[in-house]
């Protein structure tokens, strides 16, 4: 592998650690959040809003098949 590409990866991945720990705080970042995000990573807001709106279906998703898997343990106290 040529050099230049695994420490391109190794920045991806930071960008990705540093945009999965933002999830966990906010789901929804604001404007003003965003840009932050954005100059961190240092890629544009367009592409941070993005990232979110997947990353929340994604959430999502997993959440569904969570429940899902745990029909064993319904969620009413009836």
């Amino acid at each position: 592998l040529p050099t230049s590409l695994s420490s391109n990866n190794t920045s991806f991945l930071e960008q990705l650690e540093e945009l999965e720990k933002m999830f966990q705080e906010d789901h929804y970042p604001d404007n003003e959040k965003r840009r932050e995000i954005a100059a961190v990573v240092g890629v544009t807001p367009q592409r941070i809003m993005v990232w979110f709106q997947n990353r929340r279906a994604k959430w999502r998703k997993s959440e569904k098949l969570s429940v899902k898997g745990n029909k064993k343990y319904p969620t009413s106290s009836a």
